[in-house]
């Protein structure tokens, strides 16, 4: 019997964890029609639900929309009657799932309490008059949204629609197959990117074409960034903070924008309190970026910024560096751990101020970077409820780990992990090269000493590196779902799945050819560039690979000679709708 119990229980199990499936055609009477004879499923949200609900809910309508032609129907308020509906919400923000809930129709035991998740459930006959829900019902608003764009990602609109311009496969119409699907907890709580290195690309676009009233990266463009993010189940943002950007909070709006989609909004490094010092501290009216000699000023500003931004939810960094990266202004070295130590406690009071929650409750990191790490190194005593954040070289290989000790802090620990890198001893922007399998190695080892609060990617300008924050998403989603091999053909999966799965095996060649070539050298890396070393030093010096000894040079533009010429054949394979997206990727 304990057997039998045991081989139910699994069985059982397939039905409450089985990703939900899609198809054109029901393959029983009990499949639900999203959309069906050229009419497309009514779809509810409450009027008391988050904005990022009725974000989601009218995303996925298009969605719909974009695959079968005819948009769904978003309703505002509590469904009627009718054949077939889809209702989407929070617990306890939603009355219609709440009372679905408590007559057991639907079981949110593996949801109630948790940290975004959510579930997917088909019900027969829920209330006099409806035939049929689809219920998609979130622990939090960021839950709600993940569900629904699970099924905006099932019924085959990428993530990276906008971004990537992939093309929508076109359909007559969509089933769900009956679903019960419950999502387990994500691996890291809190999980975005960081925009830097932006002068190059996204914000000259942004400025002259999406946000061209602006002549900056705005609204707009974070509004999309922001969906970008939801969809693939990231939850924060480090904004752009180059001096060719404005600062994300110059523009009052961008924070609307990105509470509207949910997104926690954090700095880099040196960006104490969400505060940018290289666009929004003036020297001339507001002194020296100096806490030795102009500490009331600084604090005057970062006072400000926190009475602003306080009702929105934030990941904190406590931090003092110099203006734009650089190390600490005017503080002798005997004397920067007793300063920094100094610092934290006067950030924490700020907080205090202007949050009313216990302040081991309000997410906060430090992240010894650089010359910090030094300082840390030398016992500096950070608040135990505050994130460490650890960080790679620069250039994918961790630095530093929890230690036993820094294992048992309440706060954790987090990784600042680049695929995007701009100074010393030298830059990689053009292309992203970081190996899969580097990033899941490192990673992983971070996971597995306690860096399970906070994962922020250095994207640079995002475009270089979308199959790189795929993958950065996803094993911070789900990290147990990899290994050291199966995280090697997790891109060319991806791949595959938007542009046909018997070109698979192709992805996977030009992926490993293309990786294995920039591991023995960034293609950035191919002379040796010195313009971070002094003045006199500046120059592009020749390459090392030897143009007479070993045809080095030469086989080497060879090896990229052939695979540009296979990436150039399979465009020309694909369909001219696909070749865009293929291209960009």
């Amino acid at each position: 019997m304990k057997h039998l119990f045991v081989i139910l229980f699994l069985f059982c199990g397939l039905s409450v964890f089985a990703q939900p499936k899609i198809n054109d055609k029901p393959k029983s009477s009990v499949d639900f029609p999203l959309c069906a004879g050229g009419e497309s499923c009514d779809i509810f949200v409450s009027p008391e639900d988050f904005e990022v609900v009725k974000k989601a809910a009218s995303l996925f309508a298009e969605d719909i929309g974009r695959v079968t032609g005819t948009k769904g129907h978003v309703q505002v308020g509590n469904p009627g009657e009718g054949q077939n509906i889809v209702v989407i919400g929070t617990l306890n923000h939603n009355s219609f799932i709440d009372k679905l809930a408590g007559d057991n129709q639907i079981d949110v035991t593996g949801i109630q309490n948790g940290w975004e998740q959510y579930l997917i459930k088909t019900v027969e006959n829920p209330v006099k008059g409806i035939k049929r829900a689809l219920i998609i019902a979130g622990c939090d608003r960021r839950g709600t949204a993940y569900g629904t764009f699970a099924l905006s990602e099932a019924i085959g609109v990428s993530p990276l629609y906008w971004w990537a311009d992939v093309p929508v496969k076109k359909k007559n119409a969509l089933y769900l197959q009956k679903t019960d699907y419950v999502s387990k907890a994500p691996s890291v709580k809190y999980r975005g990117f960081f925009i830097n290195d932006e002068g190059w690309g996204i914000t000259p676009w942004a400025s002259k074409t999406f946000d061209k009233e602006l002549g900056d990266i705005g609204p707009k463009t974070y509004a999309k960034v922001c969906e970008l993010i939801l969809r693939m189940k990231g939850n924060m943002l480090a904004p752009a903070m180059h001096p060719s950007s404005g600062s994300f909070n110059k523009y009052p709006e961008n924070k609307l924008v990105a509470d509207s989609f949910a997104i926690v909004m954090t700095s880099s490094h040196c960006e104490p309190l969400l505060f940018n010092n290289v666009t929004e501290w003036d020297e001339k009216t507001m002194g020296e970026w100096n806490y030795v000699t102009n500490k009331d000023g600084i604090n005057k500003v970062l006072d400000k910024r926190i009475s602003e931004n306080a009702p929105y939810e934030n990941f904190y960094t406590l931090a003092m560096r110099g203006i734009h990266d650089a190390g600490l202004v005017g503080v002798p070295k005997e004397r920067e751990v007793s300063l920094i130590e100094e610092v934290l406690a006067d950030q924490r009071n700020i907080l205090s101020k202007y949050i009313p929650h216990p302040i081991d409750s309000i997410p906060q990191q430090f992240v010894p970077y650089k010359e910090v790490l030094d300082i840390y190194e030398r016992g500096l005593k950070v608040p135990d409820d505050v994130t460490l954040v650890w960080v790679d070289d620069n250039y994918g290989y961790m630095k530093r780990l929890s230690n036993p000790q820094e294992q048992q802090r309440s706060g954790r620990a987090g990784v600042y992990y680049h695929t995007s890198y701009l100074g010393a001893p030298h830059d990689y922007l053009w292309v992203c090269t970081t190996p899969p399998v580097l990033m899941y190695e490192e990673l992983k080892k971070a996971y597995d000493t306690g860096a399970d609060r906070y994962w922020l990617l250095n994207v640079g300008d995002i475009k270089p590196a979308e199959l790189a924050i795929k993958t950065f998403f996803d094993m911070a989603w789900d990290i147990d779902k990899y290994d050291i091999h199966s995280i090697n053909e997790h891109q060319s999966a991806f791949m595959a799945k938007l542009f046909g799965e018997e070109y698979k095996p192709r992805f996977q060649r030009m992926l490993d050819e293309y990786y294995r070539l920039a591991w023995s050298r960034k293609p950035e890396f191919m002379g040796w560039e010195r313009e971070w070393d002094e003045p006199e030093y500046t120059e592009l010096a020749s390459t090392d690979y030897s143009f007479q000894n070993y045809n080095d040079a030469l086989r080497r533009l060879d090896d990229y000679q052939r695979l540009s010429d296979e990436a150039l054949h399979l465009y020309h394979e694909l369909p001219e709708a696909s070749r865009p997206a293929f291209f960009e990727l």
